[in-house]
């Protein structure tokens, strides 16, 4: 039976609901269909997205608006897409609480609009940070509100792009059957590792693979009970792993951080501007790349309050300026060298972020090697070379892949990368939650009109077969024809 303040947090959403609809009425959103009919079954589609986080669903909405038609493919369970109810492991968010993310301008949209409708001006005055799960739930309403729809556990296993025309996915359903769709632009929304995967130390091939995790696994934590664990790093991801750790029981956490110090200021977030959100792409490579690579050096400080979830727990130990030179197994315990002294740990989490990484991704297999890099397009001085930016696609204006040789891969410009890698081409606007609507405007524009200039022979001859009257004859009378008839 539902509560009282749960009857009334109901009542607020289906208001809530009630006033998105006027709003989308209001700026005549969607728009109408436009786009000729030339999908010709239903495994056809004019956009396929690849995945139904964030990122997607913003893209999907801001499609529609532009009245294109999309289709979301994630390999996740329903209302599990993207990290927040899996392997992310923080309490709240790190963004403001106030940030608008994926509303695209629609006040009703923001996660504000929908946490009041729920819990009233009170309780968001009295909120501090967004809670993991409940940004969840918010995303999961959006989608529902804007009735997107998610083809969810459908695992995209090859994407071919040898035809100018469409893009080939196989697709593994649910059933473990496989399925080709065509698609005549896909975009990768896949996250923060979405070219790639965990960068995990090659030490770990010196481990078994039973004692030691990434920070992104999908790791049962409660597990870890009455262990010794280590974590290698200082970023926000290795206070999370240590604090779900500690609190899952474990005997005895030490983190090994290799810097001797924590970084204090975030300087993305001093980066952060209207200006940066529009113009970053317009810069010359050789400021875009200074700006990443010094954002990229500083790093990122962990959240303070991640830092004191682990710190309050007497069973932990930071250690700064704490590289390690080896790992090795002695009998069942993992032996930790360092320049600090030797650690034994029954577990070890690499907190060691994330890389592009075209191998570990065997669905990239028949684009991989035609996709052109930034290593390719530009070559830094000594004192700003930067593997991780070395790796990350060169995109096109409309974040589409470009060809490393031109001419070789035809469908190539029909993929998209509307996810972290994006961030050298076109800065943070395809991954975070202050500018994720800006980037997916900026997309969907670039792909309605990409749509339009394909397929201006089909709109022309739209324009020519169009009759629709507006004056009808009857609402003037000709004085010339009127004197001549008498």
């Amino acid at each position: 039976m539902n509560t009282v303040v749960e009857v009334a947090a109901e009542a607020g959403l289906r208001e809530l609901e009630a006033t998105l609809q006027r709003e989308l009425r209001y700026l005549d959103l969607p728009a109408k269909a436009w786009m000729p009919a030339l999908c010709k079954t239903e495994k056809h589609h004019d956009v396929v997205i690849i995945g139904g986080g964030m990122a997607g669903l913003t893209l999907h909405a801001a499609l529609g608006f532009l009245g294109v038609g999309a289709t979301i493919f994630d390999a996740s369970p329903a209302d599990l897409e993207g990290p927040w109810g899996t392997t992310a492991r923080m309490e709240t968010l790190r963004s403001p609480k106030q940030l608008t993310g994926p509303a695209l301008g629609v006040p009703s949209l923001t996660f504000q609009a929908w946490y009041i409708a729920q819990f009233g001006d009170s309780a968001w005055q009295e909120l501090d940070k967004i809670p993991r799960l409940q940004w969840l739930e918010y995303l999961n309403w959006y989608k529902r509100a804007l009735g997107i729809k998610v083809r969810n556990q459908h695992a995209v296993t090859s994407i071919d792009a040898s035809n100018a025309d469409w893009v080939a996915l196989q697709i593994q359903t649910p059933q473990g059957d496989t399925e080709t769709h065509y698609a005549r632009r896909v975009v990768l929304a896949t996250g923060r590792d979405g070219l790639g995967g965990p960068s995990v130390p090659a030490v770990a091939d010196q481990l078994p693979r039973k004692v030691w995790a990434h920070s992104s696994d999908n790791n049962d934590y409660s597990q870890l009970k009455d262990k010794r664990v280590g974590v290698i790093g200082g970023g926000a991801s290795a206070m999370d792993s240590a604090a779900t750790a500690l609190e899952a029981g474990a005997q005895h956490v030490s983190l090994l951080i290799r810097r001797p110090d924590f970084p204090r200021v975030n300087k993305g977030k001093g980066a952060g501007s209207a200006g940066m959100v529009h113009g970053f792409s317009a810069l010359d490579d050789a400021w875009r790349w200074k700006i990443r690579h010094y954002i990229n050096t500083q790093q990122v400080p962990p959240p303070r309050n991640s830092v004191l979830r682990v710190s309050k727990h007497e069973n932990a130990d930071f250690y700064l300026g704490c590289p390690f030179s080896d790992m090795s197994m002695r009998g069942s315990e993992i032996l930790v060298t360092t320049p600090k002294g030797d650690f034994v740990f029954d577990f070890v989490i690499f907190s060691t972020g994330f890389q592009v990484d075209w191998q570990a991704r065997p669905e990239f297999a028949n684009i991989a090697p035609y996709i052109r890099v930034w290593g390719d397009r530009y070559r830094p001085s000594d004192d700003e070379a930067d593997a991780e930016l070395k790796r990350l696609p060169d995109l096109g204006e409309h974040f589409e892949f470009l060809e490393k040789v031109p001419g070789q891969l035809p469908g190539l410009a029909n993929i998209h990368c509307f996810a972290y890698p994006a961030v050298l081409s076109h800065g943070t606007v395809s991954g975070d939650i202050p500018a994720i609507s800006e980037g997916a405007r900026k997309l969907a524009q670039g792909i309605a009109s990409q749509f339009f200039v394909s397929d201006i022979d089909t709109h022309y001859q739209t324009l020519l077969a169009y009759a629709e009257p507006e004056v009808y004859g009857d609402e003037w009378v000709d004085a010339g024809l009127q004197k001549e008839a008498q």
